[in-house]
């Protein structure tokens, strides 16, 4: 692996675990504004996302890269509201893809061939998490300003559980 290779690893791994905190303080945010489910529903989230920056972490050990953990930035606690709590997730899931595709193009560029299964891996999980950010948006658009729709769909959120694919 090349060091150009490590160093975009290492840097996914770090807004991998930043993904984790952002979606963890969404959940606090949320259980302090008294949706347990939508709180649940992140922090669900927040869980895969720091798996998978530990996918990258193992990567880079079985490829005898070197594992360097940077400072992550200490992310929003304040979020207007349901609504715009979640679009900013479905906003952070489509940069998220582009980073995923800019580190698939290096790969590329590099001749790591052996990386493109590991980052296919991201690439069909990225799919995932966009499809299901855009969902709860629309979801919240169509609830608009119904306290009882959204209470509604704050009970349907709660009732996720871990995905079973994600490590």
């Amino acid at each position: 692996m090349s060091k150009t290779v490590q160093d975009a690893l290492n840097e996914q791994m770090k807004q991998e675990f930043y993904a984790g905190y952002l979606y963890l303080s969404m959940s606090a945010h949320c259980s302090a504004s008294n949706f347990p489910g939508f709180a649940k529903w992140l922090r669900i989230q927040a869980q895969e996302e720091l798996g998978h920056a530990m996918r990258i972490y193992d990567y880079l050990e079985d490829r005898g890269g070197r594992v360097l953990l940077q400072a992550v930035p200490q992310p929003a606690t304040e979020f207007p509201s349901i609504l715009g709590l979640f679009e900013q997730a479905q906003n952070h899931e489509r940069k998220v893809t582009g980073m995923i595709n800019h580190l698939y193009e290096l790969v590329d560029q590099e001749k790591d061939y052996a990386s493109h299964p590991f980052l296919e891996w991201f690439l069909t999980e990225q799919i995932e998490e966009e499809k299901m950010s855009t969902q709860v948006v629309e979801s919240l658009k169509l609830a608009g300003d119904h306290p009882g729709a959204i209470l509604m769909l704050d009970r349907e959120m709660g009732s996720r559980g871990p995905d079973e694919d994600d490590d």
